[in-house]
């Protein structure tokens, strides 16, 4: 079977692209490995920026159904201390640019805005290689294959597209996330619920760099919290995180001394810590043009969480969309002029999450809390 457009990946890169590529006329098949779109949790909230993921959804025309899932108010941001001093506590007046939005619920306005068999469902890809000519084969678990004239990996960290393009793999940044949740939290957890507000909040020590715990307010009370550990991933081999009561004590103990209500988002956790190893591509990476295949979000430029992940694959996969339009009759055209914008933001996103931006932001908004004091 031959394909004009197959993406490898269902996220909101590839189906974004899809998208524009539907609106354009342009047919497109994606293939994701999981089983359907409610295989597995789809994360938390996600920061859509006016200047990259609102853009690329309004090419996708899909600016109203964007604006009918946002959460209204959850732009506030509080930074505290590990004191639980407050230093920033910035109420969402309705006026920033970063609108906050379920990454479920975004996947779901941009699956419904696809034509029904647009995504195949339990297609793992196991492998593909080049067939000359810009072709390219790809194989599933399966045991089935399909050729295509354009194929974009879309797959995420460990894409299976990215070796015909380049020899680089992910490698570990150094630090990782826990992540616990603490449900119903204004009744069952009011202290943590009390400190985290009503939206984005961070808590740090000034002393210690790449040591922190962020929380996001999510639907129904629900606090989703990410606990920052710059240590190796052997320090964490040494957790055992079946055992639910040990690792969660030897994650808290990172933090003794913090206050009380701070700590509760790892202590008072209604799930058992989970742990995030976070890996990165090298900053600056990028590949020598190949006839007939790109990468788009994770798979052309993994780093770190910074806020900007989400963002940039959504700007990816529709100018991407976009290129391909403008171009119909040479993919050629259409993948350089990609590719020339790709490589300089992506390169630029990379260095700055490799410094550790998330840490850098709560300083930040302390700093720019205390020149407005």
């Amino acid at each position: 079977m031959t394909t004009p457009v197959t993406i490898i990946g269902a996220g909101l890169g590839g189906l974004i692209l899809a998208r524009v590529l539907h609106i354009h006329g342009i047919p497109v098949t994606v293939h994701e490995a999981e089983a359907s779109p409610m295989a597995r949790a789809q994360g938390g909230l996600l920061d859509i920026h006016d200047d990259s993921g609102q853009p690329a959804l309004e090419a996708a025309r899909l600016t109203d159904e964007f604006r009918g899932i946002v959460l209204e108010g959850h732009q506030a941001v509080r930074i505290l201390d590990c004191n639980g001093t407050v230093l920033v506590d910035k109420a969402d007046d309705g006026t920033g640019g970063r609108p906050e939005v379920l990454r479920g619920e975004l996947r779901r306005i941009l699956l419904d805005s696809l034509p029904g068999g647009t995504v195949r469902w339990g297609h793992k890809v196991s492998g593909a290689r080049t067939l000359g000519d810009g072709h390219h084969e790809v194989t599933f678990g399966d045991g089935t294959t399909l050729v295509t004239s354009l194929l974009v990996g879309a797959d995420g960290a460990w894409s299976r597209v990215r070796p015909l393009l380049s020899d680089a793999t992910p490698e570990y940044a150094g630090r990782s996330f826990v992540e616990t949740y603490l449900y119903d939290a204004d009744t069952r957890h009011p202290a943590a619920a009390k400190a985290v507000g009503a939206g984005f909040f961070g808590a740090f020590d000034p002393a210690v760099r790449g040591r922190w715990i962020g929380a996001h307010r999510e639907t129904e009370g629900t606090l989703h919290a990410y606990v920052a550990l710059s240590e190796s991933q052997d320090w964490f081999a040494g957790i055992d995180f079946t055992d639910r009561a040990a690792a969660t004590a030897r994650i808290a103990q990172e933090f003794d001394g913090w206050a009380p209500e701070l700590t509760a988002l790892i202590t008072d956790s209604d799930t058992a810590p989970a742990l995030r190893l976070l890996h990165a591509l090298p900053v600056g990476h990028r590949w020598d043009r190949v006839p007939g295949v790109t990468l788009v979000g994770d798979a052309a430029h993994l780093s770190a969480p910074d806020g900007n992940g989400a963002n940039l694959a959504l700007q990816d996969g529709a100018e991407l969309g976009e290129a391909l339009a403008a171009h119909p009759d040479d993919i050629e055209a259409a993948l350089s002029e990609y590719e020339r914008a790709l490589f300089p933001r992506s390169a630029a996103s990379s260095a700055e999450a490799a410094e550790d931006l998330a840490f850098q932001e709560l300083v930040d908004l302390f700093n720019q809390g205390e020149q407005t004091r």
